[in-house]
């Protein structure tokens, strides 16, 4: 069995969802996760916000119009009267239930219910479209078998269990269509993995029925070499190792969210991703597979702040690290990159929602400075100390670049610069021009 996941672009229009049924049917089995159809998610995102500023009618109108939008993919996506009878009076129901929370109390969990909403609408249309098709395939509610734990990690048993279980009671079928993103909590209430958690969705299903391959389509030909958006002539890259598409995913390459790695990884499932616009392209292959010795790709990750903590205490003073951790730690933000001297440390973090809290207590240790909009540079492929050459090639292709750190010997695949974003695009383009051309 493989698993597909199929993104809000891949299905954001009828035309696009007969694309996908075409590119499923081919005999064998599959478990499909759909994402919301583009744009629906921040539709309702702006629904919520709405309701929560109790601007009921503000938020009736964005309902109206959305409804609208299902209602035009109804009519350009089944072909005969009964089905679309059938979508339609699905579709009335759902936004009913929708229209139900402008009657209420507006909280947190009400949010998570509407935000579900965009999986369910997606999966509902598109299974009902293959039931008219006549392909054998059932609906298996992520809600049913998705759960998180009180920390808010995958409850991987629970998962194998309850799919399982569903699986068993809708046997016989060839293709399974459930949702991306959504599930339950530990207390069972609906709720989410995430943006980008339907990539997530799909590697802990692939890992829960111990899938043949998983499959990540959306509308770009696998990972690129650097980021299209700003450098030309980029190419996808055939083969990734885990750990690469770890490192790119994580920095900056957007094709993938970085959650879905691991799972697939340690199932040692390969995960492909690939073009819904171009099938028969080769896309991108994730597996233990690397190609020895050799750069792969780049990829930068912007809004990040660099901080730098300087104390003549440091030096030879045990738990002075574990004591800065700590403050980082307690306000809940992840770290990015670290470099040390014997008088100070800096670290960077791409979430600076506490940072004016996180300077008030490092200034208990010496003297901190602060540099915003900050972008790093991830440069990723198997680069071991041992293979000689490669940092000096690729510290020369920034040597026209200002650098404030450099990340190197955390891993064998990547290498990090932090720099200014103005100076982002003149970066690619340099790493472009020496490592790939």
């Amino acid at each position: 069995m493989k698993v597909l996941k199929f993104g809000g672009t891949s299905v954001g229009s009828a035309a696009r969802m007969k694309d996908v049924a075409k590119l499923i049917c081919d005999g064998g089995q599959k478990i499909v996760v759909l994402s919301a159809m583009s744009g629906t998610t921040n539709n309702l995102v702006e629904i919520s916000d709405y309701l929560y500023k109790t601007n009921t009618a503000g938020a009736l109108e964005k309902i109206n119009a959305l409804e609208q939008k299902y209602v035009d993919v109804i009519e350009d996506l089944f072909s005969t009267p009964e089905f679309k009878t059938e979508a339609t009076v699905i579709i009335k129901s759902m936004f009913e239930y929708l229209r139900s929370f402008s009657k209420s109390v507006f909280t947190l969990f009400e949010e998570k219910e509407i935000l579900a909403q965009g999986e369910l609408l997606s999966t509902t249309i598109f299974q009902l479209y293959l039931d008219e098709t006549g392909v054998k395939s059932a609906l298996i509610p992520a809600l049913e078998f998705m759960r998180i734990d009180k920390n808010a990690e995958p409850d991987l048993n629970y998962i194998i269990d309850k799919l399982a279980l569903q699986l068993s009671e809708h046997a016989g079928n060839t293709i399974y269509i459930t949702q991306g993103f959504i599930c339950r909590n530990f207390y069972g209430e609906v709720d989410n993995l995430q943006r980008g958690g339907s990539d997530y969705t799909a590697s802990l299903i692939g890992a829960a029925v111990k899938a043949e391959e998983i499959q990540i389509w959306t509308d770009i030909d696998g990972m690129h070499n650097n980021d299209p958006r700003f450098v030309e002539g980029t190419k996808p890259v055939p083969v990734l190792h885990f750990e690469e598409a770890a490192e790119l995913a994580y920095f900056g390459a957007k094709i993938l969210h970085p959650t879905c790695i691991l799972p697939a990884k340690l199932a040692n499932i390969p995960v492909r991703l690939l073009n819904t616009m171009e099938p028969k392209a080769f896309g991108t292959l994730i597996s233990t597979q690397s190609k020895k010795g050799k750069i792969e790709a780049v990829a930068a990750k912007d809004g990040i702040t660099a901080i730098k903590i300087k104390s003549g205490r440091m030096l030879l003073a045990h738990g002075f690290l574990r004591k800065v951790f700590e403050i980082f730690e307690s306000y809940q933000t992840p770290i990015d990159m670290v470099t040390t001297s014997e008088v100070g440390v800096s670290v960077s973090i791409d979430n600076a929602k506490r940072l004016d809290e996180i300077v008030n207590e490092l200034k208990k240790f010496g003297t901190v400075t602060v540099d915003k909009d900050m972008v790093i540079i991830c440069v990723v492929g198997d680069m071991p100390f041992e293979n000689v050459g490669f940092q000096a090639k690729v510290v020369g292709a920034l040597s026209e670049i200002p650098v404030r750190m450099i990340s190197y010997g955390g891993s064998n695949y990547n290498i990090s610069f932090l720099i200014k974003a103005e100076d982002k695009k003149r970066a690619l383009n340099a790493l472009s021009a020496s490592l790939f051309n």
